[in-house]
């Protein structure tokens, strides 16, 4: 089996193809060439898959609990690998680059509070784009999907989306400049030496706002390919994905379930 960080490394870095993407007659970018989601009848990145609903909803900014392994309180990157982001006013600000936590985690529940910078650009490519990599394998978008914009990223690249899987139930985005939250109860997968017993599960409360609910994780995360499971370790680092948009965030911790 290939090293993890090799692995890591192909399964995550975004955007290996040149073919283009398209804009359809809804405003909406995406794919015509790339295969279809076994599970759907949509192809991967596929514009036409329908978007999901905005609902106005407002982020749950909580403390953490007393168990709680807390990764970012303001003060201190003590527990990353740090590289090129910074601490900016109390606020953990991307840089060039991804972060991986210090602490390995399994079944987690995990709070990010973040914030979008508020640039108002069309710009789709530098529209806050950023993710939660759950066992840093597995990611949540965090993308400016507000219907304030004309064009909008593929569906199953939504903020909050299971990336380039699964679309968010309700589009609970807030305007740039305003902070949201994720609340992440993830159930890691389960191998057998090389056999999968069972799937990574996700449950995904954004902004308060119930988008997935026990969704079933298909596989790694990567940009246009379906790529299958590969057995890898019970616990693994968190990674936020660092993708030229200076998102920040606060009060990040996490709870081992």
């Amino acid at each position: 089996m290939k090293s993890y960080a090799l692995v890591a490394f192909l399964l995550t870095t975004p955007f290996l193809h040149s073919a283009e993407w398209k804009e359809n007659e809804k405003g909406v970018l995406g794919y015509d060439d790339t295969e279809t989601l076994p599970w759907t009848v949509f192809q991967k990145h596929d514009s036409n898959r329908p978007l999901p609903r905005h609902v106005e909803a407002d982020p749950m900014l909580t403390p953490p609990p007393a168990d709680a392994v807390v990764l970012f309180d303001g003060t201190s990157l003590e527990a990353w690998e740090t590289n090129g982001w910074s601490i900016q006013d109390g606020l953990m600000v991307a840089g060039k680059g991804d972060i991986v936590s210090k602490p390995v985690f399994g079944d987690a529940h995990i709070h990010v509070e973040f914030l979008i910078p508020d640039k108002r650009s069309e710009a789709i490519g530098n529209r806050g784009n950023s993710g939660v990599y759950l066992m840093s394998l597995y990611e949540i978008q965090i993308f400016d999907s507000h219907p304030m914009h004309r064009v909008q990223l593929y569906p199953d690249g939504q903020c909050a989306s299971v990336y380039g899987e699964t679309p968010p139930l309700f589009n609970a985005c807030r305007k740039p400049g305003e902070w949201q939250s994720f609340d992440i109860i993830w159930t890691a997968p389960v191998f057998e030496g090389d056999v999968l017993v069972s799937p990574a599960k996700v449950t995904l409360f954004h902004n308060g706002v119930l988008v997935h609910h026990n969704q079933v994780v298909r596989g790694p995360t990567t940009h246009r390919d379906i790529l299958p499971y590969h057995p890898h370790r019970s616990e693994l680092p968190l990674k936020i994905q660092g993708h030229g948009a200076e998102v920040a965030f606060r009060n990040i911790w996490v709870r081992r379930l």
